[in-house]
């Protein structure tokens, strides 16, 4: 198993508020954390979701999203303040050095006392497009493959920025997650690596059930419900 570990620049929690002047709550607007901080099967001591059905919860406790990705965002969608500082995407954790093509489905990290397991990449919602004020965030983000990804907390502990992400185990060294999103959005339905990604127990049953689906149906999935901002909300 190849060495893998990056140090934690920033930890963040959010309480939920309006999201960007509208209706909507949301705890996307994370502020940095210092010290340290309990971690626990639903994520740092303090973090909120607007949305429980979708957002948080054991499987997404933790959300992860590289710093390095700004870069590519201020290119792709011009100057927004929030590439000054960490937390533009709603992450728990901000790191440099680590991105979904390093990062394997089921890798086990340490992090200061509490073991984290990674249970699938973040898809995309049109809260995004309110956030960055930009209709088209959302699908951007899900084509780009610039997700970030979600951890479950297998042992719970006192995490803190400064402590080191080390990699402990690799299960599934064939399925980083940029080939899962590859394999997710922009390919067409492929029996045979569906039936292997099936197959992948790292996976929350909501992944499982809907590879199982596009296997059954042979067709992609309508994500207008999920990438479209709804009218209302579209000046």
């Amino acid at each position: 198993m190849k060495a893998l570990r990056c140090r934690v620049n920033h930890l963040l929690t959010g309480k939920v508020a309006a999201l960007a002047g509208t209706v909507h709550l949301s705890g996307i607007a994370k502020q940095v954390l210092a010290g340290r901080i309990w971690c626990g099967e639903q994520g740092l001591h303090g973090d909120e979701q607007g949305d429980r059905l979708f957002h948080g919860g054991p499987d997404k406790a933790l959300h992860h999203y590289p710093r390095e990705h700004y870069a590519f965002w201020r290119e792709r969608i011009g100057a927004r303040d929030l590439w000054s500082r960490p937390g533009a995407f709603g992450e728990n954790i901000s790191t440099d050095a680590l991105g979904e093509h390093e990062v394997c489905i089921g890798d086990r990290f340490s992090l200061g006392d509490a073991l984290l397991e990674v249970s699938q990449a973040r898809q995309p919602c049109w809260r995004l497009n309110l956030r960055f004020a930009h209709a088209g965030m959302s699908r951007l983000v899900q084509q780009s493959g610039k997700t970030g990804w979600y951890y479950r907390v297998l042992q719970s502990g006192w995490v803190a920025a400064g402590d080191a992400l080390v990699l402990l185990a690799r299960p599934h060294p064939q399925w980083p997650l940029s080939r899962i999103l590859d394999v997710l959005y922009c390919r067409p339905v492929e029996p045979d690596l569906l039936h292997e990604l099936i197959g992948i127990d790292s996976f929350p049953p909501s992944w499982r059930g809907m590879f199982e689906k596009r296997l059954s149906s042979g067709r992609l999935e309508d994500w207008a419900k999920r990438l479209d901002t709804p009218s209302a909300d579209v000046s």
